[in-house]
């Protein structure tokens, strides 16, 4: 059995994510989606939260299964006996940071290989900091997240107009 893991902080869940997902699902046998926590790190959305987010989002896909993660994620592909970790790159930037972490990752474990998908093209904006900035500012989010993070998105970031 082929599995994966999906590593992310889904700080909101964006359909970028999603649709890494979705195409991850189709090519191997187990996705594990885990949501990364970091108690150094400042979220919109506590780590309960954005487990729960991303259980409801991705409820239709039987082979794709949500955890929440404290610890580092090798350690988590380790737990599952997954050898890929998927992550989601947008453009060069992403790129290189991911390289870098990739790096760190196979010094590790060598046995875990990192695959880098290119986001699809309506997806390429998708910053979480964007997003979060447009709900500021009364914007329209709907082509970016589901209306269920929109929905929380709206509710928890106050605006400023």
């Amino acid at each position: 059995m082929l599995r994966a893991i999906l590593p992310g902080s889904f700080d909101p869940p964006t359909n970028g994510h999603l649709n890494l997902i979705e195409r991850s699902q189709r090519i191997y046998d187990e996705i594990y989606v885990v949501v990364a926590h970091n108690s150094q790190k400042k979220y919109t959305f506590d780590a309960r939260e954005r487990l729960e987010m991303m259980q409801e989002l991705t409820a239709g896909w039987d082979t794709v299964h949500v955890h929440l993660w404290e610890r580092m994620v090798v350690e988590f592909a380790q737990k599952v006996d997954a050898r890929i970790m998927i992550r989601g790159v947008r453009a060069l930037a992403d790129f290189s940071y991911e390289f870098e972490l990739s790096m760190l990752n196979k010094g590790l474990d060598p046995e875990i290989e990192t695959i880098f998908m290119p986001t699809d093209a309506q997806y390429f904006v998708l910053r979480s900091s964007s997003i979060k900035e447009l709900v500021r500012l009364g914007g329209d989010i709907s082509a970016m997240v589901p209306p269920l993070v929109e929905k929380k998105l709206f509710e928890r970031i106050p605006r400023e107009f």
